[in-house]
């Protein structure tokens, strides 16, 4: 079909897993370095910025970039580079292996079995936050975020909240901790909403104890009954209804639940080191460590939100830049 990349039968020097920031910014690189480079991306839709209706902390855009908007421009920016860089969406990979000349990708792409091989190999796969489930089903809250009125980036959007009511969702330690980040920004009045699950749940009792002294310091409340539903929209508003009947209204609401996926399966069979947090080990260059040595992995990298680090987009950019420059440098 006209405009559809067609995949090299001899390979590429890098192939990278995920079309999100990092893993266009990876692509694009490889491309200005004069390689070639295939991108598998399951699709922008899949992209944690790509419901943000307004980002703040991009450089070159002083009033905010919606998300959804960034990301085509980054995959407008690949077409000048079709003949290096091929990017192939929706593609999902299955299985990746070491060979003895790089990797080899398997993966799915016009619902037929595909190959990619590549002398390196770039892991861009990104993170999936965990939603709080509303009455069986994690759509409630979806017009809210999408309104930029529930919030999931301390860094992203930490300072827009000063001056306003938040309700930070979320029972653990680090519900806890982002609800003590985000009174920096100085908001009127920071709640905690449990949403019915157990308070700090199995955490021992010195750190539990130390937790809600902090909060008690800096006066953040708690509310536990399940949500059970949302309104105010239309007034820009977050209102809450609770199972008991209850009902809290704020300016801004806050889900501090982590992650729900951080797509570990395929770094795990590659023989990747992974955080206490989850997050895939790398050195300064972005090269994946190995969990049985200690030692880089040859050829294999991890940029962005998967890589241990913060997660921000402009971290992102140069987490690929990093990896891309140093492939090209030792490995192609």
């Amino acid at each position: 079909m006209p405009g559809f990349p067609k995949l090299r039968e001899d390979g590429y020097d890098l192939v990278v897993l995920g079309g999100g920031h990092a893993g266009l910014q990876a692509g694009l690189k490889t491309a200005l370095l004069h390689h070639t480079a295939a991108i598998l991306d399951r699709g922008p839709k899949y992209s944690r910025s790509y419901y943000a209706p307004r980002m703040a902390n991009i450089p070159g855009w002083p009033t905010g970039i919606s998300g959804h908007k960034l990301l085509d421009l980054q995959i407008a920016a690949l077409g000048p580079w079709a003949d290096r860089v091929g990017y192939f969406t929706p593609a999902r990979a299955s299985a990746v292996r070491a060979t003895d000349d790089g990797f080899s990708v398997e993966f799915e792409w016009l619902k037929q079995p595909r190959v990619a091989r590549g002398r390196a190999l770039v892991l861009a796969l990104g993170v999936v936050d965990r939603i709080p489930v509303v009455g069986g089903r994690i759509d409630p809250i979806f017009p809210w975020a999408n309104a930029a009125l529930v919030d999931f980036c301390v860094f992203c959007d930490g300072h827009e909240l000063t001056g306003k009511s938040v309700g930070v969702i979320g029972a653990d330690p680090f519900a806890v901790r982002t609800a003590l980040d985000l009174v920096e920004f100085e908001p009127k009045s920071v709640e905690l909403l449990t949403h019915g699950a157990p308070f700090l749940a199995g955490v021992p009792g010195p750190e539990r104890e130390q937790l809600l002294a902090e909060m008690e310091r800096a006066g953040i409340a708690r509310h536990d009954p399940e949500m059970v539903g949302f309104d105010g929209i239309r007034e820009k508003r977050w209102i809450v209804r609770f199972q008991d009947g209850s009902v809290r209204e704020y300016d801004r609401g806050f889900s501090a639940l982590g992650w729900y996926d951080l797509h570990g399966e395929i770094p795990r069979s590659l023989g990747a080191r992974f955080d206490p947090d989850g997050y895939v080990v790398t050195d300064e260059d972005c090269r994946v460590l190995s969990d049985r040595t200690g030692e880089p992995i040859p050829g294999l990298y991890c940029v962005g939100d998967l890589r241990n680090g913060w997660n921000q987009i402009p971290e992102a950019w140069a987490t690929a830049e990093r990896a891309v420059i140093h492939a090209c440098n030792f490995y192609l």
